[in-house]
């Protein structure tokens, strides 16, 4: 499938910005099951400084935002081609070691909540349907809804509350997966959702690995495993390795930020 996309993100600030640094990880990665066919950023009161890959094999773009400025408005588009492997990365690539994604980060750490829910999971000897048990577990326990959570929101606390959003379900999965002995990821993207093009978001789901078939993919917000819908951007330890944009700035009290991310499926001519 061809999808194309286009990302806003618009920020606003209620003083001038003294100095300020945005790390943006918006370019979609080129791996199995997806090729960039082309993608281009612009910038409003912004210019990017450096591009490099980090540890993750993700795309980094280093933007300083102009001095004085209140306002910063990133536009990301480009089209990419699809491919269902059903969820199926395959094998593991990175600067980092697979057993690194064994261990824990304060969002994903389980407590007791999280323990009960994998204790309770039904036996398997077939590791895929162990981790579709998770994802279906996380899901009826963990109602989807938005506003209950904040962004450093851990696993956990999102379990207990009984309510979160793609991110936390994708920390719960995630730590439950490593406490059973999964090496488990974050990945950050976007979903083309058939009834609409304009998205609220973009979307997080989770990636486990399997023996014998590598990195396997589980969207637990929408009960799958990715399909020609997605689109992979950034993976990492927990959300903050694959956030869209981090940063900091000085001389701002407050920021207000609107994102616009439109998806849809490019008609291709025969």
């Amino acid at each position: 499938m061809r999808l194309s996309i286009r990302h806003t993100s618009h920020y606003r600030f209620d003083e001038p910005v003294i100095h300020a640094l945005q790390r943006l990880r918006l370019t979609p990665k080129t791996t199995q099951g997806q090729q960039i066919l082309k993608w281009h950023m612009e910038y409003k009161n912004a210019a990017p400084e450096l591009q490099y890959e980090d540890q993750h094999h993700n795309t980094v773009t280093l933007v300083a935002v102009t001095e004085g400025a209140q306002e910063v408005i990133v536009e990301c588009s480009g089209t990419v081609e699809t491919e269902d492997n059903a969820g199926v990365i395959g094998r593991h690539a990175g600067h980092l070691p697979l057993w690194s994604f064994l261990g824990q980060t304060r969002l994903t750490k389980p407590g007791p909540t999280v323990e009960r829910l994998v204790g309770n999971l039904p036996q398997d000897d077939d590791a895929v349907t162990v981790l579709h048990n998770l994802s279906a577990a996380i899901r009826d326990t963990v109602e989807y809804k938005t506003g209950t959570t904040r962004v450093d929101t851990t696993g956990e606390e999102a379990a207990t509350s009984g309510a979160g959003v793609c991110q936390d379900h994708s920390h719960i999965f995630i730590g439950a997966a490593r406490h059973l002995g999964y090496p488990a990821r974050y990945v950050s993207g976007y979903l083309m959702m058939n009834d609409r093009i304009e998205q609220e978001a973009t979307h997080g789901w989770a990636e486990a690995f399997v023996e014998g078939l590598g990195w396997v993919g589980f969207d637990i917000s929408n009960g799958i495993s990715p399909d020609t819908r997605y689109v992979r951007v950034a993976t990492g330890r927990d959300y903050r390795d694959a956030a869209p944009i981090t940063g900091i700035s000085f001389g701002t009290a407050n920021e207000e930020l609107q994102v616009d991310v439109a998806v849809e499926q490019q008609q291709v001519e025969q």
